[in-house]
């Protein structure tokens, strides 16, 4: 009782959670996005976007609204998501062959430009279970990446502080060109999430493989 009352105190007091409602983010995360985006410029008009753990849709939103008409956003999550403007959503795990076959089907031969990763565990309080679950995910992301994203994309994605981190980040900076952490203004000051803008994939990408 007591955390869930702190946990509502923290939500009426926090900027972002009334900002979100004003213009209508299905959560608080957006705006962490869109400092990132504003920072490194990744979402261009016309992008080919793939949003993994997409549930509730804040980032896919945010995504569709910066690539406009001319570009593409899919938003991926085993959670059922309520329909959006600009995005095609696709209700399965991508870890499993036919959630990764779905997605080809959709892209249809795209070339995917940013693949976009907030997916957090669930927490179970035990910091070494959590730390090793959040670097799985990590994991999937940057194997997702190497499947679909084009040659010179960008990947970006949350990742935790704490065993691996270090690690994962020498891994991506020789897959990509520049890699980059960055800890935006709407991350809680308290959290040890950090996000990772790499940019420039020297890969060759394996859709249509």
């Amino acid at each position: 009782m007591g955390k869930r009352s702190n946990w509502q105190q923290r939500q009426a007091k926090d900027p972002y959670v009334a900002e979100a409602r004003r213009l209508g983010y299905r959560s608080r995360s957006p705006f962490k996005l869109i400092q990132l985006d504003d920072r490194d410029n990744f979402l261009k008009p016309g992008s080919v976007v793939v949003d993994l753990g997409a549930a509730p849709g804040g980032w896919s939103q945010v995504a569709a609204q910066r690539v406009g008409e001319s570009g593409r956003v899919i938003g991926l999550d085993r959670l059922p998501m309520d329909p959006l403007p600009g995005v095609a959503i696709i209700q399965a795990d991508f870890a499993e062959d036919a959630g990764l076959a779905e997605l080809r089907r959709v892209l249809d031969g795209s070339r995917v430009d940013v693949v976009l990763s907030d997916m957090a565990p669930e927490l179970s309080g035990i910091k070494v279970a959590d730390q090793a679950r959040a670097m799985e995910l990590c994991d999937l992301a940057v194997e997702l990446a190497r499947e679909v994203l084009r040659p010179g994309g960008t990947l970006v994605m949350k990742a935790f502080q704490g065993e691996g981190f270090d690690e994962l980040l020498r891994s991506l900076r020789g897959e990509y060109r520049s890699v980059a952490p960055r800890k935006p203004e709407a991350s809680r000051g308290a959290s040890a999430e950090q996000y990772l803008v790499a940019r420039g994939y020297k890969g060759s990408g394996r859709e249509g493989n």
